[in-house]
């Protein structure tokens, strides 16, 4: 099914849609990937935007990529992250689109699906290392078999581990951290170390960093929350043994006392002061938050595992950014070069100086595991990771009064499992059935 102009916008919000209803401009030409000047010959500028909180590290690419050759120059515009959906679709709907783009994946389906991404498949099929890149940025990219982004970097969720607090306890961390019942029984021990202790930590009113977190464990168990190609979408929440166990987990956490009773209502800003204060074992997070900004003293004391689901498996969340090429780009052989080169091993192991993974995994090399060890983790099991492929993850995941944070807390914190379940698989099909019209 083809999603119309209309019904694409309206999924981007009503303030989206107001900004970028009035006027009209012509369909854009398909760009033609397979032009000789894919070989080799690109010239000129290449507009690029790119999400601002990741403007320092994208232009730490532009200025290599500049060293590195005097063909083709790179004009970066940083667009703010809350603001960049909106923002390129207007571009896009008045036919001033930037040449590439480096968006968050998740958002990448809400363009691809709407046709206005060009179709990248011979470029992405010759790369040499395209069976190495992230699964999860790459399945977001796809279409009907087609890609239409390639992976730019990663940002991924992991259990990040307090060791020297797990000695304390005698917790071995390979036993704590392979099921629920290990971390139960870990925070447990830890929580008993003493006052303002605990085993664990989440951030309980931060949708967005709950998705970033909770989801890896129902996927490591086989479970899915929304399910069916685009177009066609729904919820599988009511029965869901994965999901349900999953909240289980949190509320006993919370009722045993095993997270502190700030995560009742932090929505992000405290997700890890009590971790960088020692006072945490356990903390669901990704590289540049939790080991990126560590202070030195706990970084020596840090480990990390794949987060597990109820009884085993693995998982990891897949955030980060894809790149693609709008079509009606000024130019794109001159965009897939810069593609191509922050693509490159020398780029991709430098990512974790700034915070982030690489999203090729033989980019762990002896040198980069020596350098970086503690980045490492997810790109040995890089096809655990994942990224919810639906266009309504915005209003479902991150939205504050959104469908999954209202169901995690009042799971979590209220006991209200199988209610909290049933609510949301109302809430859930209502927000997707509104994207499958």
């Amino acid at each position: 099914m083809r999603l119309t102009r209309s019904r694409f916008l309206a999924l981007l919000g009503a303030g989206a849609a107001a900004s970028v209803l009035g006027g009209c401009a012509e369909t854009p030409p398909p760009v033609d990937v397979t032009g000789p000047e894919f070989d080799g010959q690109a010239r000129g500028t290449v507009r690029l935007w790119a999400r601002g909180g990741l403007s320092a590290t994208v232009q730490q690419n532009v200025d290599r990529f500049h060293a590195a050759q005097d063909q083709i120059r790179i004009e970066l515009t940083p667009v703010q992250d809350g603001q960049f959906v909106t923002k390129l679709a207007t571009a896009i709907r008045g036919g001033r689109m930037p040449d590439l783009v480096d968006a968050d994946d998740i958002n990448s389906a809400l363009f691809i699906h709407r046709g206005v991404f060009a179709d990248l498949t011979p470029l992405v099929e010759e790369l040499p290392f395209r069976r190495l890149l992230s699964p999860g940025h790459l399945a977001v990219g796809r279409r009907d078999g087609r890609y239409y982004a390639v992976p730019s970097l990663a940002d991924n969720s992991a259990l990040w581990c307090n060791q020297a607090l797990l000695d304390r306890a005698k917790v071995d961390i390979d036993d704590a951290t392979g099921s629920f019942e290990g971390y139960l029984e870990a925070a447990r021990a830890v929580s008993a170390l003493g006052k303002d202790t605990y085993g664990w930590s989440l951030s309980g009113n931060g949708a967005g960093a709950l998705a970033f977190t909770v989801l890896p464990h129902i996927w490591a168990g086989g479970g899915e929350l929304v399910t069916g190609p685009v177009g066609r979408q729904h919820a599988d929440i009511t029965g869901n043994e994965p999901l349900r166990r999953t909240l289980t987990f949190l509320h006993t956490l919370w009722s045993e006392r095993l997270v502190s009773r700030a995560c009742f209502s932090d929505d992000g800003v405290r997700w890890t002061t009590d971790f960088f204060a020692g006072k945490v074992a356990m903390l669901p997070s990704g590289y540049g938050i939790a080991y990126s900004n560590a202070p030195k003293g706990l970084r020596d004391d840090l480990d990390v595992r794949l987060l597990s689901g109820p009884d085993g498996g693995r998982a990891f969340f897949d955030g980060g950014t894809n790149f693609s090429i709008p079509n009606g780009s000024g130019n794109p052989a001159g965009a897939w070069e810069f593609v191509r080169f922050c693509l490159d091993i020398p780029q991709q192991t430098a990512l974790p100086e700034a915070g982030y993974i690489p999203v090729r995994s033989d980019a762990a090399t002896p040198a980069f595991r020596k350098r970086f060890p503690l980045a490492a983790a997810t790109l040995a099991d890089i096809d655990a990771g994942r990224a919810p492929l639906t266009l309504a993850y915005n209003r479902i995941f991150n939205q504050s009064d959104g469908a999954w944070l209202a169901m995690v807390r009042r799971a979590a914190f209220g006991g209200d499992i199988e209610g909290a379940m049933s609510d949301a698989q109302q809430s859930f099909d209502e927000i997707l059935q509104q994207g499958n019209r």
